[in-house]
């Protein structure tokens, strides 16, 4: 076993806990679950495989991850994990993990990791999909999730990072009906982001944008370029980036359906989301933090906080 523990949120996640727990058990037996009142079988199957579960109204991902941090039952680990419950991690890294972990140079306070992402049973490969490094592991106490409303990342507090070269592997098993359901979601988490970028609502710091950075720097050096292009041009513009220049087209056809949903459909989306918040409440900080505080219950100067309706 690896001085890891490992922190998952869940809710109605029966198709894929019992996956992601086991791979994780190659590794550690300290898994801690913060389940969000699940209806379905999640907290049945972790308990039945010896995972720590509490229960925890969602508020936002920040804010659950966050509680999760400081509420973990292994505080005594040297490492900490992040995962989704519907990653797994594969034998290789597992193995990796084991052989690298115990002889970390101190120096050292987190590892990033690739992610692959299956869609339809299908790796995706291409379209700037592969390798996303994402820093998944820190030092105990050096690590806190920051409190965006989307695409949120692990931010440390002191030491430098190295990579590992082995995959853990982001693979829904639920229909396409589910995916562009929670994409309807997830968009007005994306169109709060991206007025943020513009507004600042609650003056919340993040990672610092560097397009020659970590990935999660890069990333938000681009998007914060994204924000800046016109609405519904910018949809367009990112499709055929990553269709045709980042040659997304060599997918297939699995790979035509999460290009076009995830690249072009998704974010024309969000841009009416935002067409329709300007329309309805125009272009004034206030104005804009009132519309999402009476239509969603979002408190935008509170990333951490939702309000009753």
């Amino acid at each position: 076993m690896v001085d890891l523990s490992v922190i998952i949120l869940t809710h109605n996640e029966s198709k894929h806990i019992e996956r992601c727990i086991r791979s994780l058990q190659l590794i550690t037996d300290k898994i801690f679950i913060v389940d969000s009142y699940s209806t379905d079988n999640t907290v049945e199957i972790a308990r039945s495989l010896g995972v720590e579960v509490v229960q925890n109204k969602w508020i936002s991902y920040a804010f659950q991850f966050n509680f999760g941090i400081q509420n973990t039952p292994f505080k005594s680990t040297t490492w900490s994990m992040r995962m989704d419950a519907d990653e797994y991690i594969t034998p290789a890294l597992a193995a990796e993990l084991q052989e690298t972990l115990p002889h970390t140079t101190p120096d050292i306070s987190g590892y990033y990791l690739k992610r692959r992402v299956y869609f339809m049973d299908k790796w995706i490969r291409r379209g700037g999909y592969y390798p996303i490094w994402l820093l998944r592991i820190w030092r105990q106490g050096d690590g806190v999730c920051e409190e965006l409303w989307m695409d949120e990342h692990i931010k440390l507090s002191r030491g430098n990072t190295a990579r590992l070269e082995h995959d853990i592997v982001d693979h829904n098993l639920n229909n396409l009906t589910w995916w562009t359901q929670k994409h309807n979601n997830y968009a007005i988490r994306e169109v709060i982001d991206l007025l943020n970028i513009k507004y600042n609502f609650g003056n919340k710091e993040s990672v610092t944008p560097n397009l020659w950075g970590s990935q999660e720097q890069r990333t938000r050096y681009l998007k914060i370029k994204y924000a800046e292009f016109p609405l519904f041009t910018r949809p367009f513009i990112y499709f055929v980036y990553r269709y045709f220049f980042k040659l997304g087209f060599l997918d297939g056809k699995k790979g035509l359906i999460w290009h076009f949903l995830q690249g072009f459909w998704y974010r024309f989306l969000v841009d009416a989301k935002i067409y329709e918040v300007y329309r309805s409440a125009g272009k004034n900080k206030k104005d804009i933090i009132e519309h999402f505080r009476t239509e969603y219950g979002k408190d935008l100067e509170k990333p951490n906080q939702s309000v009753a309706l």
